[in-house]
């Protein structure tokens, strides 16, 4: 995040410019009514990385750090930038990274340690945050002014070798579980190695799958091989979400995205795939030239500056016009709902920001949780309805989870 100042800056030079030119009566009004929008609707987010974010940060619950969740200029989510941009139930990643597969308890310790300080903080704020392990939960917490912090677990590494550890992160708060992430593990193979230990599932992890049916958990195929996106949909009896993926359309050869007929079927699935905002998930001209950053530093650098400096400020302007297809924008986070809207309906599409998690590669208007305003008064822009709007903010969500319940519920009859 060392460039986070330097994306700021070029984010007001072409957002702020954009906000300028269009400032008609008509454009004022859909702003108007976008922010009214964000704060009328229950807004979810499917993947927010602050407890990692945290952690790196070596958070501590006491007075020196207990503020840091509530407001802070650090980062992509507190609760003061929450409550301006509108957004009620942050989905918070207890993710796992690769690298604990190897050790022996495949980062158990670790999930539970990021689940306890998400605990903590709920705890330490209980008029500003609440806990949340249905879409229920979520409406009432939102009708007492809080923002809930539902888990989602991205790896499912801890669960190791136990079926019995999905009951146990069940009972923990867990609601969804990234079955892999940047490495195949015991359950799959991960969209982002090249090994295919299993050429999809695991024997193991078909019976993850049917367990996360049967127990109530959502299954999440972002992260995971091609071939293991449909071993699950030839398994689950529940709809699947892709909490932080985009659309492969846009961004050729990222096999970590979602390919026209993945998107396909899973709508027919009765899914929501959750747009990502990450540079490299929006557009490929951006994921190349997102290198370039490092050029700018170089040059920086050398002549002794820093992004804050004032004589460095003509070096980023020029640097700004030199490369505006440096970041994407909230109009490419749009294209790509856009896109699932056509391949699979209205009904499957959702938010997975990915905040705190891809650091300086937010879109342009979209580079903290108090930007998705500019998102909504796009979506209206375009002809988007109140009710798209709010099937998109979370009730599309909200129908999938409430879907994992009943099967659940079904087959303990």
């Amino acid at each position: 995040m060392k460039f986070r100042s330097i994306v700021a800056i070029i984010s007001i030079l072409f957002f702020g410019c954009k906000e300028h030119t269009s400032s008609n009566g008509s454009d004022a009004a859909l702003r108007t009514k976008a922010n009214e929008l964000a704060q009328k609707f229950i807004l979810t987010d499917g993947h927010v990385d602050l407890p990692y974010r945290l952690r790196i940060k070596n958070f501590r619950l006491d007075r020196e750090y207990l503020g840091i969740p509530v407001s802070t200029t650090e980062g992509d989510f507190d609760f003061e930038r929450a409550k301006k941009g509108g957004l009620d139930a942050p989905f918070m990643s207890i993710y796992i990274p690769s690298d604990y597969q190897q050790k022996p308890d495949k980062g158990k310790a670790l999930a539970d340690s990021l689940i306890n300080m998400i605990e903590g903080i709920v705890n330490a704020h209980p008029d500003k945050f609440a806990a949340a392990r249905t879409p229920q939960d979520i409406i009432a917490n939102t009708q007492a002014g809080k923002i809930s912090l539902p888990l989602g677990m991205e790896n499912g590494a801890p669960i190791g070798d136990s079926l019995e550890n999905v009951k146990y992160f069940f009972d923990r708060g867990i609601r969804y579980i990234t079955l892999t992430h940047g490495k195949d593990n015991q359950i799959c193979d991960s969209s982002y190695d090249t090994l295919n230990r299993w050429n999809g599932l695991s024997p193991f992890g078909e019976k993850v799958v049917a367990e996360m049916n049967r127990i109530g958990i959502m299954v999440d195929i972002s992260h995971v091989s091609d071939s293991t996106f449909y071993d699950v949909l030839k398994i689950t009896k529940a709809p699947l979400i892709a909490s932080h993926s985009s659309c492969r359309f846009y961004t050729p050869g990222f096999q970590r995205n979602m390919s026209d007929d993945m998107v396909k079927a899973l709508g027919k699935n009765g899914g929501v795939i959750q747009i990502n905002f990450g540079a490299s998930f929006l557009d490929s001209l951006a994921r190349v030239n997102h290198l370039l950053l490092d050029s700018l530093e170089k040059v920086l650098t050398e002549k002794g500056l820093t992004s804050r400096d004032s004589a460095a400020q003509p070096i980023i302007d020029q640097f700004a016009q030199n490369h505006v297809e440096l970041y994407s924008d909230v109009e490419r986070v749009a294209d790509h709902i856009d896109h699932v809207v056509k391949l699979a309906g209205i009904d499957h599409v959702g938010i997975g920001s990915d905040y705190d998690g891809v650091g300086d590669s937010l879109p342009i208007g979209l580079k903290d949780v108090s930007d998705y305003p500019n998102l909504i008064y796009v979506l209206l822009k375009r002809g988007y309805s109140d009710d798209d709007i709010e099937k998109i903010c979370s009730k599309n969500v909200f129908r999938v989870w409430n879907k994992v319940i009943e099967t659940a519920e079904k087959s303990v009859q």
